[in-house]
């Protein structure tokens, strides 16, 4: 099954909170026996971080009582996003603290903050300690036949006023495990063990948090205020941050987060061992990590450094990972993938090429693709003074003129999934296609303006040129499509980029590192590529989900704005082909069965964004699973049928060979025969090849016949 958009996805994992992030969060109005206090280097800390912040960030608020008000909401969402632990009492017992959070934290007072956090650590304790206790009788008493519904986020709902409703919230929340795994064909005998070993493996991490887990917490509830990338990094989350940006770390090559309980994924390393397997994707959710053939352990409420070093590993051995997808519509779906860890090699990360030939217009034609994964330099080696140093433009250089020899009719730069990486090499690979000129402003917190660019004139590409990007292709990648778009200098093709537009950098603190965001980016237009990315000439359907993908996505994340513009030479008239690219594009989807497929889906993850409660019926959810499932398979064998190819009985049906099936007739529809199809290049997929045809009907701006001699001093 050609794998488009597993991301067809409604909200229908529980939120619970965030018990293995925030660690433990209970809080000491009436004080437990193990109450958590801050120290003096978390105080000095504390006002080093506000003095940083008010000094050195971008957007240059000032941490009044408006703030104030805002940390405090932040702070409770953080610790109880869910509201399934305080009570409403808990609420207005903190309720003075609102406006006294920002005196408190200038003077290094970090006592609000760790009475809120040690009642949540309470809350936590009493709940979990009751769930472990009385969960065999709860679980035998429940009437599954009875039509009663769960909500699935009560972020905008009241705390529970009293024991008796919070009692019957988590009534429903295990019920709801319970029904999970049942359809889930859990032997009815395992799943009271399971549910009891989960949650007193969370009782047990809430008892061993500490004063770090709350202090981190408590400052980057406050932090996230300013921008999402400004966080405080505790002394181990400065280690482990540091091992991630060297690459050299040994494992499946991902980016992790918590969300409510789940450890999730943000993003895969291109070229690493995840991303080369093919099957974990950016937003699933990792819910259980085996050794090898060794039985699951379940992550669920497990804290993220726990969970990453159970996924970490030597280099050849293998780990699985039980994940919800997230192209899942409830819970209840998970899927096992199956990775060998490796280390993620610089060469895997390098700049690739392959040639595409494509019918169009009954005539065949040849475009070069370059795929870039990352702007990459290998600055050691270039301080060392190797001439054969490692860099993004270099092989771009080396790649773009052994195409044009072949005689290609067009390059397309795929920046799919690229998330960047070397600011140089982002302004050094667009002065490979124009020939002089700037190529992006940097603004920093002072108000002052930098540009940088191609200063010096020297020979270019001058041919066809299109670019394809996705919503995971930002920062750097924002960069350079912005200045190929704003030059006029190529098509851009594909869907609105991720909108990566701040600079942050890292500064050390009393104890750990300041992660502060100090410039923003903004393309020779003008405009930011902050929040709004970069818009395509030619849109395709929206793979990811714009509302758990992307800048926008992200709470506090700085607003879009523009400067003013830098004169700039505008290559040729595109904006005069767009409308007619446009239209021909849409005239191919309409019977382009893998357009349509995608459509079809997209349109299902429209349907269920609407689900905002589950049934906690056993009948009704098994019905609601069977029916997920049979829309999936109708959509994949009207997909298939267009195709030429058998329809399938069901979704179980090997993927490996379905995916096959549809390369195989990707680009059908471009060949002269049955036979031409057969000699396409099988990776080469729908929305390269759809680029291809684009390019191809914007030949006419370029006035050119062919690229091999297009270059020009």
């Amino acid at each position: 099954m050609i794998n488009f958009c597993r991301n067809v996805v409604v909200k229908c994992a529980i939120n619970f909170c965030a018990v293995f992030l925030v660690a433990t969060t209970a809080l000491a109005i009436p004080s437990t026996d193990a109450t958590i206090a801050f120290n003096s280097e978390q105080s000095k800390t504390a006002i080093d971080i506000i003095s940083k912040l008010g000094n050195r960030h971008y957007s240059s608020q000032s941490f009044d009582d408006q703030l104030s008000s805002s940390f405090f909401d932040n702070y409770l969402k953080r610790l109880d996003g869910n509201k399934s632990f305080f009570m409403q009492a808990d609420i207005e017992a903190f309720e003075p603290y609102r406006y006294r959070l920002d005196n408190t934290l200038l003077k290094g007072d970090l006592e609000p903050g760790y009475i809120i956090f040690n009642r949540y650590q309470q809350r936590l304790i009493e709940r979990l300690s009751g769930i472990v206790e009385n969960l065999p009788e709860m679980v035998a008493s429940m009437d599954f036949t009875l039509d009663e519904e769960l909500e699935l986020e009560r972020k905008d709902d009241p705390w529970p006023l009293n024991t008796e409703q919070a009692d019957n919230l988590w009534r429903k929340i295990i019920k709801s495990r319970v029904v999970s795994l049942r359809i889930a064909e859990k032997p009815e005998e395992e799943i009271v063990p399971l549910l009891q070993k989960r949650y007193q493996n969370q009782l047990n991490r809430v008892m061993q948090s500490n004063s770090e887990d709350a202090f981190q917490v408590y400052i980057n509830s406050m932090t996230a205020l300013y921008d999402p990338h400004t966080n405080y990094l505790s002394p181990t989350t400065s280690e482990n941050f540091n091992i991630n940006m060297s690459l050299s770390l040994e494992g499946i090559g991902a980016v992790l987060q918590t969300e409510d309980e789940f450890t999730k994924v943000v993003r895969l390393v291109h070229s690493g061992p995840a991303d080369k397997e093919g099957q974990l994707q950016p937003s699933d959710k990792i819910v259980g990590v085996a050794q090898g053939d060794n039985e699951f352990t379940d992550v669920i409420g497990m804290r993220l450094d726990e969970v990453v070093q159970l996924i970490r590993g030597k280099k050849g051995s293998r780990v699985q990972l039980q994940v919800i997808p997230v192209s899942a519509k409830t819970e209840d779906e998970h899927s096992v993938i199956d990775i060998i860890r490796d280390t993620v090699k610089l060469e895997e990360q390098s700049a690739k090429s392959e040639i595409l030939e494509i019918y169009h217009d009954e005539q065949l034609f040849k475009l070069g693709i370059i795929d870039i994964p990352a702007f990459y330099i290998d600055f050691e080696a270039m301080r060392k003074g190797d001439p054969n140093y490692k860099s993004t433009t270099r092989d771009v250089s080396k790649l773009l003129k052994d195409l044009i020899a072949d005689g290609v009719d067009g390059i397309i730069i795929d920046l799919r999934e690229n998330g960047g990486g070397s600011l140089q090499e982002a302004n050094q690979l667009t002065g490979l296609f124009i020939e002089q000129g700037p190529t992006v402003q940097i603004r920093h917190s002072s108000k002052q303006i930098y540009r940088d660019g191609k200063r010096t004139s020297s020979s270019y590409y001058t041919g066809p040129l299109a670019v394809l990007i996705n919503r995971l292709s930002a920062s750097a990648s924002e960069i350079f499509a912005g200045a190929i778009q704003d030059y006029q200098r190529g098509v851009i093709v594909g869907t609105q980029s991720f909108g990566k537009g701040t600079v942050q950098s890292l500064t050390a603190l009393e104890q750990g590192q300041l992660k502060i965001t100090e410039s923003k980016f903004y393309r020779i237009s003008g405009e930011s590529t902050q929040h709004r990315g970069v818009v395509p000439d030619v849109a395709f359907p929206a793979i990811y989900d714009k509302q758990k993908v992307g800048e926008s996505s992200l709470d506090n994340a700085l607003a879009w704005d523009t400067i003013n513009p830098i004169r700039h030479r505008k290559y040729f008239d595109i904006p005069a082909v767009i409308p007619a690219l446009i239209a021909k594009h849409e005239q191919r989807m309409e019977t382009d069965p893998d357009f349509i497929f995608l459509k079809d889906q997209l349109q299902v993850m429209e349907e269920n964004r609407k689900i905002t409660s589950l049934s906690l019926n056993e009948e009704t959810r098994r019905a609601l699973q069977l029916s997920i499932e049979g829309k999936a398979l109708a959509i994949e064998n009207k997909r298939r049928i267009a195709k030429g190819l058998e329809p399938l009985d069901d979704l179980e049906t090997d993927e490996s060979e379905s995916a096959a099936d549809a390369n195989t007739a990707d680009t059908a529809d471009t060949a002269a025969s049955a036979s031409d199809a057969e000699d396409e290049d099988k990776e080469i997929g729908p929305l390269l090849t759809e680029t291809g045809h684009i390019l191809l009907d914007s030949l006419t701006v370029y006035q050119v016949d062919k690229v091999a001699a297009t270059t020009k001093r």
